[in-house]
């Protein structure tokens, strides 16, 4: 079935990416003539991808009810934040829960910056990635 292939697809690049910098604004004074911009994450090509790939995904699969990510996670009894997610035991989560929190993730980006960041590099992504590896295994078999 290989379902999550688009996804899946990913795993090996982990651990070898930097996954994105910080850009903070030390040139400017935040005068008028120089304002200070707003510190950011400039994320790698892997990163970028991989958040094409998460909309690409949700899109080719109404099904799976990814807009409701926050529903899904609350039915799973994991709240949409960063502690929750990263301490939930994705062991025994089926796909569309580790999809929401990918999709989770991914929308908290739009809100904080710097959270996807975080994700990717406390392994949080790799472990769900896996999660989703195991399930297309299982299915297979």
């Amino acid at each position: 079935m290989n379902e999550f292939n688009m996804m899946k697809k990913y795993i090996p690049c982990l651990g070898k990416d930097k996954y994105g910098e910080w850009v903070i604004d030390r040139e400017n004074d935040g005068t008028t003539e120089h304002p200070i911009q707003w510190p950011f994450v400039n994320y790698s090509e892997i990163v970028d991808s991989f958040v094409q790939d998460v909309y690409k995904f949700e899109k080719e699969h109404p099904e799976m009810k990814l807009t409701r990510y926050g529903e899904i996670l609350n039915e799973h009894n994991i709240e949409w934040g960063s502690k929750s997610m990263n301490e939930a035991d994705v062991s025994h989560l089926d796909a569309q829960c580790v999809m929401a929190m990918i999709m989770g993730v991914v929308r908290a980006e739009r809100f904080c910056d710097g959270a996807l960041l975080g994700f990717f590099k406390d392994g949080s992504i790799q472990r769900w990635l896996e999660r989703l590896q195991n399930l297309d295994s299982q299915i297979m078999h």
